[in-house]
């Protein structure tokens, strides 16, 4: 910021103690190292506070980008599932028609249709695993 040599603060102790006298000085140093003292704790409240928003803010914006990567990941599982269902619908009763839904969307019917070519597979497959 700015220097102060010791030649001039030599001068302002000079010219403070002819215009305050020698009785006051000492209340006056006081006043004045009080006032500093708050004027530094404002200063630095003031430095913890802005620290702190910009702390709170860094959370906030982590935070909403979490939750659009969980949002996608929760989107690319579920098409994986209608995708793998109606595989497994596909590859249990080929002479169905495949499902005519928009890929990002399955309905009740196709659903039902993959849970009952899965346990179709499934039962058709468990007297096999049991022979010896």
């Amino acid at each position: 910021m700015f220097g102060v040599d010791f030649s001039e603060l030599v001068v302002i102790l000079v010219i403070t103690l002819i215009i305050v006298g020698p009785e006051r000085l000492p209340k006056v140093a006081r006043t004045l190292g009080h006032l500093w003292g708050r004027l530094q704790r404002y200063i630095n409240s003031i430095k913890a506070d802005v620290s702190r928003e910009m702390a709170a803010e860094e959370f906030r914006l982590m935070q909403q980008k979490l939750k659009q990567e969980a949002m996608s990941i929760e989107q690319a599982v579920k098409q994986e599932a209608i995708d793998i269902g109606q595989t497994v619908t596909q590859a249990v009763a080929p002479d169905l028609p495949p499902d005519s839904s928009p890929a990002g969307s399955a309905t009740a019917k196709s659903e039902v249709q993959a849970d009952a070519g899965l346990r179709q597979a499934l039962s058709a497959h468990a007297p096999e695993q049991n022979k010896p």
